[in-house]
């Protein structure tokens, strides 16, 4: 079942990956072509040891984990209970049984052969960023995977060299290319420049954070090698190098949280009119279509994601939320994107639902009446709360009793 670790993961990429871009900045100069300050090679092999473990720690984690990726069926699953599904997933998800095969297969050798390309020589570490990249690319198209791909694709950028990237550049009199080229002659020409203050500055930090880097991989390099293997994970509190791993299982099913408020004053009424409040992009209402948001991130989708796994015994901050909703609180329904009760007293009652949500067919029944999804009631997920049944419970946990506004 997924957990909070993997949007944690995320974070600690993030956490990672920006650390090891402050030592891509030169030092004691401003000037855009530095003299005698080039990128550190430790800190572009910082940069492919970062992507190296997140890629083979994805797929070990997939392999020791959820079957499905051991018989090749878990793309059968993925396309429809990812955490926020876009357009194209509709469609991947009907796709035939060995095209989906072929996906997982292929996941599995971008995942546990390709990231030794980075250690074959640079043609096979430019040939491993070019397929890490355009892994993630698919992977952009195929969902909305939230700002993931998008960094996983920063540190694969330190597989290619000057003269693969070259063509990037105007190669004009005068341009960069030019400048860079003419500069790099002229050092052949000249003696090699003294070492300054400056320049050992800088070898000592690279120096130092090589052995930072080789120190704190120890315990990671031993949890890739452990059949108990660890997920998103730190072994140091600066979390300066950690254990990644993404989606070892997959969600067989897609449930759903639906909110929903009602103005009756009993809320245990048959004739009590219940409305349903929407999200900004998890699934809801069946007719409207998936959306398109990578590589933005709706935290609170995520969440609602993640809560219908459980109860909301697991995640009172649901509760929270439906006290909000029952003031008509302004800063909890702007993470909303439509709210039943705009511009008229705040429901009395507010209850969650729960639901079972599926797909429905391209050029089926419930496609022709412009419905995306299909969906069946699996109860209630916790029962009609008014502001009174609330106080209570804030009080016990010390939360602001909401006051209607």
């Amino acid at each position: 079942m997924p957990s909070l670790a993997l949007t944690w993961g995320w974070e600690s990429q993030l956490l990672e990956t920006g650390f090891l871009g402050i030592f891509l900045c030169p030092l004691w100069t401003l000037s855009p072509l530095p003299r005698g300050t080039p990128t550190s090679r430790i800190v572009l092999w910082g940069f492919r040891w970062l992507i190296f473990r997140i890629m083979l720690g994805a797929g070990l984690i997939k392999i020791r984990g959820d079957r499905c990726w051991r018989d090749l069926t878990c793309m059968d699953f993925h396309y429809e209970t990812q955490p926020v599904p876009n357009p194209m997933a509709y469609f991947l998800h009907r796709s035939p049984w060995w095209f989906h095969h072929f996906e997982t297969f292929s996941n599995h050798f971008l995942e546990l052969v390709v990231p030794f390309f980075v250690f074959l020589g640079r043609r096979m570490c430019v040939l491993h960023g070019a397929l890490q990249i355009l892994f993630q690319v698919v992977l952009i198209i195929s969902g909305n995977l939230s700002f993931l791909n998008w960094l996983t694709i920063v540190p694969s950028l330190a597989c290619f060299d000057d003269a693969t990237l070259g063509f990037l550049f105007p190669a004009g009199p005068g341009g960069l290319k030019d400048r860079v080229l003419k500069m790099q002659e002229e050092e052949t020409r000249e003696p090699q420049a003294p070492l300054t203050c400056g320049r050992m500055a800088r070898r000592t930090a690279n120096l130092a954070l090589g052995v930072l880097i080789t120190w704190l991989s120890i315990p990671v390099v031993v949890n890739l090698l452990s059949p108990q293997q660890v997920m998103n994970s730190s072994f140091n509190p600066l979390r300066i190098v950690n254990t990644y791993g993404a989606f070892g299982s997959i969600t067989k099913e897609r449930t759903e949280v639906i909110l929903q408020g009602t103005a009756s004053s009993n809320a245990s009424s048959p004739d009590a009119e219940w409305e349903d409040y929407e999200f900004k992009c998890k699934p809801g209402n069946l007719r409207r279509r998936p959306c398109l948001i990578s590589p933005y991130h709706y935290r609170l989708d995520w969440l609602m994601w993640f809560a219908a796994f459980q109860t909301y015994e697991h995640n009172e901050w649901i509760i929270h939320l439906a006290g909000k909703l029952l003031t008509n609180d302004a800063q909890a329904l702007s993470l909303l994107a439509f709210n039943p009760f705009a511009g008229r007293a705040p429901p009395r009652w507010v209850r969650a639902e729960h639901y079972r949500y599926k797909f429905s067919r391209p050029g089926g029944r419930h496609a022709a009446e412009g419905k995306w999804w299909i969906r069946k009631r699996l109860g209630p997920y916790f029962p009609p709360l008014s502001l009174q049944d609330l106080k209570g419970y804030f009080r016990s946990r010390e939360w602001p009793y909401p006051e209607p506004s």
